[in-house]
Formats: structure tokens, C-alpha cells, sequence
């Protein structure tokens, strides 16, 4: 007994060090966190922005464009009135002097297919030798939406050029994007910064320093929106056709070994196909979730990763 106390204390020790390290690690990656523009302008903590797919792929936009060159100014999930009493939602804005920038962010994995002018999008997950077919939204028509009322709010400013941005995950392959009038940039995420200087560039500086203020404050207004507004924004999505996604279509992968994905990657796919949907509402990854209360408590799910924004359920599993 007298030789397992020292025992247990020198196997303590390294445990409560590996304890101490995780929480200095964690008030270090925080309080770095918190003087970001990300943060000053979403109030979500830090766990919350990891665990959340839309929260999250919104910060990583952010964090590869905040050494941008250039005076410029960053708003997130800016909720724009439309014509019709109803309102469309920019994940992620940036205002520089060589323009405004708009964002679509998209956190999928596997490969994509898409025309510019095609209303919806294919996301194809490999599987053994099969591959399971998930259609979305076009994001360059989505974004097109933002930017029409983006324009028409700001109407006085009618000499800014806009740049839309479709950026996806860097855990999908961009497989074959067919464009016709080259309305929209579509990059995986690693590629942004590059994409960002390469059109700022191009372009001239026209905005200044003041204008780029003035813009800033008058659509910062639309950022600090109420509940009632972000919930009368999900309802309005809800109304809207969905796209058919619930049951994949199950296809042969193609033959051409050049084209097949890395086998680290398929596993990586493999892993995930269980647990991937697509949101038909709002066209977000689907989170299989396990309902804790009322008559279904026990009962497993699919919720969309964009709530509460978007509250949509496709399926329930009986437990």
C-alpha cells in the first residue's frame, strides 16, 4: 500500500500536466479568437464556431482574408430586405477599395459538377464501387440574389464593381464547373486569399478609406437584426420549393483511374457517407441528431446544420 500511493502520484502527475497544457492551449486559441473582426461582429464563442459547420466555414473565410492588403472592412451574416417583405441572408461580406466582395460559402465534401446556368448542382460521395448523387441549389444564382439587393441597397454608390465568390470546402473535389458568362469565381477555400488579390489587383482602388466607412456602417444596420426577423427569414426559406435531395441516386463512379479520387480521400468520404444529407431547404449539411424530449425522446434524426436558422428535419430513424 505504501509504494502505490508514490505510484499513483507519479502517473497523476503527467496526466494533470497534459490537463494544464489543454487549458492554456484553450485561453491562448480563445482570447486570440475574441480580437478577431469575427468575432466582434458574430459574439460566438469559440467551441460554438468549431462544432458549428455554417459558423465555422464563415470564420475560415475570414481567417484567410484578414492579412489582406488594403483598406477594406468585413460583415457577416448581413440579412438584406427584398422586394417582397422578405429578407436574403450574405454569409459573408467584404468591402475593399477595389470593390465588394460577396461570398457563398459551401462546406461539402466529394465532388461537384455544376453549369453556371443549371438551377441545380450535383455533389457525387464515392462509396466501395458506387457513388451516391446529392443535388443543391446553384450557389452562383444564390449569390446572384444577394448581390441584386445588395445593389439596390446600395444604389447611391452605383460606380462599385461586385465580385461574387463561391467558395467550397477543401474536402471536395471541383470536379467539373461549366461557366458561360463567368459571373462568379468558384475556389475550393485554400485557394481565397489568392483569388481575392488576383481580381484586387486587376481592379482599380475605388473606394476610399471614408467610403468603405460609410458603406460599412450603412449595412452593419442589417447584421444586428432581431429573432423575430432570423426566424421570419427561416419560415420565408421554408415556403420556398425544396430541392428533391431525400434519397440519393446511386450511379457506377467513373472508369478513368486518373479520375478517381486518392484512396485517403474515399476512405475520408467513406467515413462521412453515413452521416451526409444535404439540407433541401437551405442546401446545408444535415447533422444526425438524437431527440432528448417529448413522445420521440430516444428517436434519432436529421437536422440541419444551419439551425437555428434553418430548422428543417428530413427523417427521423426509429431507434
Amino acid at each position: 500500500m505504501n509504494m502505490l500511493i508514490p505510484l499513483l502520484f507519479d502517473l497523476a502527475i503527467p496526466f494533470i500536466l497534459f490537463l494544464l497544457f489543454l487549458l492554456l492551449w484553450y485561453i491562448i486559441v480563445t482570447n486570440k479568437y475574441k480580437k478577431t473582426e469575427y468575432f466582434k461582429a458574430n459574439h460566438s464563442n469559440y467551441l460554438k464556431m468549431r462544432t458549428n459547420t455554417g459558423l465555422n466555414g464563415e470564420y475560415l473565410i475570414y481567417k484567410c482574408l484578414q492579412s489582406l492588403k488594403g483598406p477594406h472592412r468585413f460583415l457577416f451574416n448581413v440579412y438584406l430586405p427584398k422586394g417582397n417583405g422578405e429578407t436574403t441572408e450574405i454569409d459573408v461580406l467584404l468591402i475593399h477599395s477595389s470593390g465588394i466582395f460577396v461570398f457563398e460559402s459551401k462546406n461539402y465534401s466529394g465532388w461537384i459538377f455544376g453549369k453556371e446556368n443549371q438551377k441545380q448542382w450535383t455533389q457525387t460521395l464515392p462509396s466501395g464501387g458506387k457513388s451516391q448523387k446529392f443535388h443543391f441549389l446553384n450557389p452562383i444564382m444564390q449569390n446572384e440574389l444577394h448581390i441584386k439587393w445588395l445593389k439596390d441597397m446600395l444604389r447611391d454608390y452605383k460606380f462599385i464593381p461586385y465580385h461574387s465568390i463561391i467558395v467550397f470546402s477543401e474536402r471536395c473535389t471541383l470536379k467539373n464547373i461549366e461557366f458561360t458568362e463567368h459571373k462568379a469565381s468558384v475556389i475550393n477555400r485554400n485557394h481565397i486569399q489568392k483569388c481575392v488579390e488576383s481580381i484586387s489587383q486587376q481592379s482599380k482602388s475605388i473606394l476610399s478609406e471614408q467610403q468603405i466607412l460609410e458603406i460599412f456602417e450603412k449595412l452593419c444596420v442589417y447584421t444586428q437584426v432581431s429573432e423575430e426577423t432570423k426566424q421570419k427569414h427561416i419560415d420565408d426559406i421554408k415556403k420556398e420549393k425544396p430541392v428533391p435531395v431525400v434519397e440519393p441516386i446511386i450511379s457506377p463512379l467513373p472508369l478513368n483511374i486518373e479520375q478517381q479520387p486518392k484512396i485517403d480521400e474515399i476512405k475520408e468520404v467513406k467515413d462521412e457517407i453515413e452521416q451526409k444529407k444535404i439540407c433541401p431547404k437551405c442546401g446545408k449539411e444535415m447533422v444526425l441528431r438524437t431527440a432528448k424530449t417529448g413522445v420521440n425522446a430516444g428517436n434519432q434524426f436529421w437536422g440541419c446544420s444551419g439551425f437555428p436558422k434553418c430548422r428543417n428535419v428530413v427523417n427521423s430513424v426509429e431507434k
